[in-house]
């Protein structure tokens, strides 16, 4: 049986959130981010330089966010 405790645990310790680039909220809230998004980035790029023909786009974007919103309004199409 999943505890309302349990889960927020998952949520917030273990769970990687797309809309903090994959990172933890545990990870946001302790300032790791920071780290590990220049971490990603490095590797990326790394990666990019020694195999182009792997990557048919752009590399992602691992640049760190200073705000991040529950529910982002969405812009008018």
């Amino acid at each position: 049986m999943l505890t309302v405790s349990r889960f927020a645990n998952w949520y917030n310790i273990e769970h990687k959130h797309s809309g903090l680039k994959y990172v933890t909220p545990d990870e946001r809230h302790q300032g790791l981010d920071v780290e590990i998004l220049a971490a990603r980035k490095s590797v990326y790029r790394l990666a990019h330089q020694q195999h182009p023909e792997r990557w048919s786009q752009q590399l992602r974007n691992w640049d760190y966010i200073s705000e991040v919103y529950l529910n982002p309004d969405k812009e008018a199409a």
